[in-house]
């Protein structure tokens, strides 16, 4: 009798054991849930089981965060072997003549503005991981989205960039700056991986769940893989996506991804090969603020 009543103790010694040797999966046999033994065998349980979701979590968040760092270092490296060789090149005299000397210079000029541009990235991914507070005022959506397709039909003539669906005013509540960055990032990602001469469409909509932007291209779209990891940081899409050099820091989308999650709202792909793609903005309604 005296060894039946021990045994709920030795199975949690047991236990314990094995949890301190690392194996975070291991549970107290169930017990009858009517008795006390069985209902602190289920609590204890439940516990356990939190620990060890607790544990995977952090694990999942160290190899993030050292995936990320490699990645961002491996950029930043990229720059910088340019700018050293570049440097290197007049150093030995081998760049002669006031002409050359200018494209050199220049070259270093564009590759510290690449890397300025990543580290720039870097901490505003940095500053939205940390759950800052945005700004929180009326935006004129309409006007934000007609000035980024404007912008962008300056910075890349080769792309045709329609508006569909403008209207005058169309407000959302968020920070100006920033929503303007997604749209901008998602018409740079639209130019940056789609030949010359590629359609890009921009389109507006309200609804009562919401305000929708669409931004959709005819270039040779993404494979299922790659837009489950799309929005992931430095990751590479499909060697059939079309890269302008010197475009981008490999991190627009997920700053697309971060801010508007930051917003309450959110960012999808919809794509198929040879088909074009469409990134799908989300702000979901909010009417506080936006009336006297």
């Amino acid at each position: 009798m005296i060894k039946v009543g021990l045994k709920p103790l030795s199975d949690v010694e047991d236990t314990a054991e094995k949890i301190a040797g690392g194996d975070l999966s291991a549970r107290l046999p169930d017990a009858k849930p009517s008795t006390e033994v069985g209902r602190l065998t289920t609590s204890l349980n439940t516990m356990l089981s939190r620990i060890e979701e607790s544990f995977a979590l952090r694990k999942s968040s160290e190899d993030k965060l050292r995936r990320f760092v490699a990645d961002a270092s491996h950029e930043l490296r990229t720059p910088l072997t340019a700018i050293r060789g570049f440097a290197e090149l007049h150093r030995q005299g081998a760049v002669a003549g006031e002409e050359d000397t200018k494209q050199l210079l220049a070259r270093i000029e564009g590759e510290s503005i690449r890397m300025g541009s990543l580290v720039e990235d870097l901490l505003l991914l940095a500053r939205l991981d940390q759950a800052r507070e945005m700004e929180h005022l009326p935006v004129n959506i309409a006007k934000v989205t007609r000035d980024a397709v404007a912008s962008a039909q300056v910075a890349g003539p080769e792309h045709p960039i329609s508006l569909i669906g403008d209207v005058d005013e169309l407000y959302t509540l968020g920070d100006q700056h920033r929503i303007h960055q997604v749209i901008a990032n998602l018409l740079a990602n639209a130019r940056t991986h789609t030949p010359a001469g590629t359609s890009i469409t921009l389109s507006i909509a309200q609804s009562n769940d919401g305000i929708t932007i669409a931004v959709s291209d005819n270039g040779p779209g993404l494979g299922e893989n790659d837009q489950k990891r799309i929005f992931e940081r430095f990751y590479r899409a499909d060697s059939s996506r079309v890269r302008i050099d010197g475009e981008g820091s490999g991190l627009g989308l997920s700053i697309v991804d971060a801010v508007m999650k930051a917003h309450g709202g959110s960012v999808s792909v919809s794509s198929e090969l040879g088909k074009g793609a469409t990134f799908t903005l989300f702000f979901p309604s909010a009417t506080d603020g936006l009336t006297d």
